[in-house]
C-alpha cells in the first residue's frame, strides 16, 4: 500500500469521483425537486375512489404514480449517493433522511391503490386492459391479482406505509454504525510500519504473505466489532422482527415465503440450493486440506483463507489497467455492449477510491433517469479487478433494461441481479486464462476462481443457512442474543469448513460485519446466480453469436417476464438445481486442475 493514511474526501481526483451532476447540478437543484415532489404529493388523493370508474381515469392514475415513484427514486438516488462517499457528512446524511421520509409518505399516500384494485371486479379491469394505452399493464396486473390473499385492506396498508420507515430504521442503524461510528485501528503492518485497517484495506491485509499481518488484522476487525457485539445483536434482532412482522401481518406463513413470493420464487428453490451444497461440502473440505498443504501450514485458520496459494506471484493491476482488461474480455459480449461499457469509464459512472468516511465495500446504484453509477474502494489487486468487473454487470445490466423497458418493467428480481454481474467474472476467468501462459499465472487465476466459488456459492449459501436460522428462532421465540448468534454462526462455519481448519473464537462473530444480514433473504441468490451465471458463460464462449443475442434479450427483459422466465429466454433453468450441480462440478475440475499446477 502506497498510503500509510486513507485519503480525505476532498483529496481524491475528480475525474476518480462520480459526477452526480448528471442528477443534479447542485444541492439548490435537489431541493427545488424536492419541492416539486412534496407539491406532486399533494394530488395523490384525487383518484381515490375513481380508479376502477373507467380505463382513462385508471390510465392516469397510474401515469400520475409512475411520474411522482421516478421524482422520488431520483432524489433518493442523488442522496444516498453523496451520502455514501462521505457518510460523516451531516448535510447529506439529512437529504438522505429526508428522502426516505419522502418515500414513506409516497408509499403511505398511494397505498390506497392495490386495495382498491383488488376490491375491484376483475373482470372489468381486464376488459379495461385491452384497451391500447393500458395494454402495457397487463403484466404488472397479473402480479397483482396473484396479490390478493397478501393485500390488507385500505387502512391497514396505510398504516404499514407510513410505519415503513421505523420498520427499517435498523438496517440505517446498522449502516451508520459500521460505516461512521465503529473506529478501526492502526495495526503492525509489513515492513513492521503502523498502518490504518479499513473495511476497504480489511481484504488487502488478509492476502498478505505474511501471516502475522493477516492475523493482527483479523483480531483487530473482530476485537473491534465483539466490543459491540451486543448492539450488533440488538439492531439484527430488531431486523428480522420486523421481516417476521410483515410476513404475519400479510398472511404469509413465514419472512422467507414473503421474500420469495415478492420473486416468483418457490421456496423448493432455496431448499434445494442448501441440499446441493451440502452435497457438495466434500470438495469444500478438499480445498480447505489442499489450501493447508500448498502453504505448509500446521493449522489452517480463518484468516488463511484469502492469501494466494501460488508464491512468487504477485499480479499487481492499476485502475488504467484494468479498465483495459476488462473491455477486453468482454469483447465477447459484443460492439454495442463494448462501448457502454466506454461510457461508464469515460462519463464518470464510477466513484473509483477508498476515502476516510466512505461506505465499505462496492455496488452499482441509481434509478429509472439515471446513470447506473459504481461505488468502488479500489486497491491494486485481482481481485478488484474482478469486483469492477462484477458492478458493471450490475451497471449493464440496469443500462440496458432503463433503455428497453418502460418505467414499471425498468428493474430487475433481486434472483436475477447477480447473474449479469457474475457472467462477466466468469468471462474474465476465461480471458485470462487465454491470455496469461505461464503455468504459476493460470495457477493463480484458477486459484482467484476457487476462492470465487469458495465465496459465492459456498459462503453465501451458508450465509443463507444463518439467515433463515434467525428468521426461524425469531419465529419461535428465540431470543437472538450475541450469544446464540454466535453459537449458531461458528456451528455452520463448522460444518462448511470440516475438520482441516483450526477456529478462532473470533470468527463466530462475524455475523456482525455482514451487512447482507439486513437485506431480507438476499444472500442465496449470490449462490443461484453465480450458477446460472457459469452456465451462462459457457454458452456465450462456446455458442457464439445466437448466445450472446440471447443473453442480452435476457438483459433488456427486466421485470417485463418473471425471474425464472427471464433467464430462460438466457438459456438456463434455475426451477431445478442442476445448475448449482453443474457449476460445483466445474469446480471440482478446476480443482484437479490446480493441484496439477502447482505440482
Amino acid at each position: 500500500m502506497s498510503q500509510k493514511e486513507v485519503l480525505l474526501r476532498n483529496q481524491v481526483p475528480v475525474e476518480l469521483t462520480w459526477d452526480t451532476t448528471t442528477i443534479f447540478e447542485n444541492d439548490k437543484s435537489w431541493e427545488e425537486s424536492f419541492k416539486a415532489a412534496e407539491d406532486a404529493l399533494l394530488e395523490a388523493s384525487s383518484f381515490k375512489g375513481k380508479l376502477s370508474s373507467s380505463p382513462k381515469n385508471l390510465f392516469k392514475a397510474l401515469e400520475y404514480r409512475n411520474h411522482v415513484v421516478q421524482l422520488v427514486e431520483h432524489l433518493y438516488s442523488y442522496a444516498h449517493l453523496q451520502s455514501d462517499v462521505d457518510t460523516a457528512n451531516t448535510l447529506y446524511q439529512g437529504f438522505q433522511s429526508r428522502a426516505r421520509s419522502l418515500y414513506a409518505r409516497l408509499a403511505s399516500e398511494l397505498s390506497y391503490y392495490d386495495t382498491e384494485l383488488l376490491e375491484a371486479d376483475e373482470a372489468l379491469l381486464r376488459r379495461y386492459l385491452e384497451e391500447d394505452n393500458l395494454k402495457l399493464y397487463k403484466h404488472e396486473f397479473e402480479i397483482l391479482f396473484k396479490r390478493r390473499a397478501h393485500i390488507l385492506s385500505d387502512k391497514e396498508e396505510n398504516l404499514l406505509a407510513q410505519a415503513s420507515e421505523v420498520l427499517g430504521a435498523s438496517g440505517q442503524i446498522f449502516s451508520i454504525l459500521n460505516n461512521a461510528d465503529l473506529k478501526l485501528p492502526m495495526i503492525e503492518g509489513e515492513g513492521k510500519e503502523m498502518v490504518q485497517l479499513s473495511q476497504g484495506r480489511y481484504g488487502l491485509f488478509l492476502e498478505s504473505k505474511d501471516r502475522i499481518v493477516r492475523e493482527n488484522a483479523f483480531k483487530a476487525m473482530y476485537a473491534t466489532y465483539g466490543s459491540f457485539k451486543n448492539t450488533f445483536a440488538s439492531t439484527l434482532a430488531t431486523n428480522v422482527k420486523a421481516h417476521n412482522f410483515n410476513a404475519k401481518v400479510r398472511n404469509f406463513a413465514s419472512a422467507r415465503e414473503a421474500a420469495l413470493f415478492s420473486n416468483h420464487i418457490p421456496e423448493s428453490v432455496y431448499d434445494a440450493l442448501v441440499n446441493a451444497v451440502h452435497e457438495g461440502t466434500p470438495l469444500l473440505h478438499k480445498y480447505v486440506s489442499l489450501r493447508k498443504k500448498v502453504l505448509k501450514l500446521q493449522d489452517l485458520r480463518m484468516y488463511d483463507l484469502y492469501v494466494p496459494m501460488v508464491e512468487d506471484v504477485d499480479l499487481k493491476f492499476t485502475y488504467e489497467q484494468a479498465k483495459e482488461i476488462i473491455l477486453k474480455a468482454l469483447s465477447v459480449l459484443g460492439e454495442d455492449y463494448v462501448s457502454h461499457l466506454k461510457e461508464a469509464f469515460e462519463n464518470r459512472w464510477i466513484d473509483v477510491l477508498e476515502n476516510t468516511g466512505k461506505r465499505s465495500g462496492a455496488y452499482s446504484s441509481g434509478s429509472y433517469n439515471t446513470n447506473p453509477f459504481i461505488l468502488m474502494n479500489w486497491q491494486d489487486n485481482l481481485d478488484n479487478v474482478y469486483t469492477l468487473a462484477h458492478e458493471l454487470g450490475h451497471s449493464m445490466h440496469s443500462f440496458y433494461t432503463r433503455k428497453n423497458q418502460p418505467f414499471i418493467y425498468g428493474d430487475y428480481s433481486i434472483f436475477v441481479a447477480e447473474v449479469a454481474s457474475t457472467t462477466n467474472e466468469n468471462l474474465l476467468t476465461a480471458y485470462l486464462l487465454k491470455t496469461y501462459k505461464d503455468p504459476k499465472v493460470q495457477a493463480t487465476i484458477i486459484n482467484h476462481y476457487l476462492d470465487g466459488v469458495k465465496g459465492t456459492v459456498y459462503r453465501q449459501t451458508q450465509f443463507a443457512e444463518f439467515e433463515h436460522f434467525i428468521h426461524t428462532a425469531d419465529a419461535s421465540g428465540v431470543a437472538l442474543t450475541s450469544d446464540a448468534l454466535s453459537q449458531k454462526y461458528d456451528e455452520i462455519n463448522r460444518l462448511y469448513y470440516g475438520t482441516e481448519m483450526t477456529y478462532d473464537t473470533e470468527i463466530s462473530t462475524e455475523w456482525a460485519r455482514i451487512p447482507h444480514f439486513y437485506y431480507n433473504y438476499y444472500v442465496y441468490q449470490y449462490a443461484t446466480g453465480f450458477s446460472a451465471a457459469s452456465a451462462l458463460a459457457y454458452k456465450i464462449i462456446n455458442d457464439g453469436q445466437s448466445a450472446v443475442d440471447n443473453y442480452l434479450k435476457f438483459l433488456k427483459a427486466g421485470s417485463s417476464v418473471t425471474p425464472i422466465e427471464a433467464l430462460k429466454i438466457a438459456g438456463v433453468d434455475m426451477s431445478s438445481n442442476q445448475a448449482t450441480l453443474d457449476a460445483l462440478k466445474l469446480f471440482k475440475q478446476r480443482l484437479d486442475e490446480f493441484e496439477a499446477l502447482i505440482k
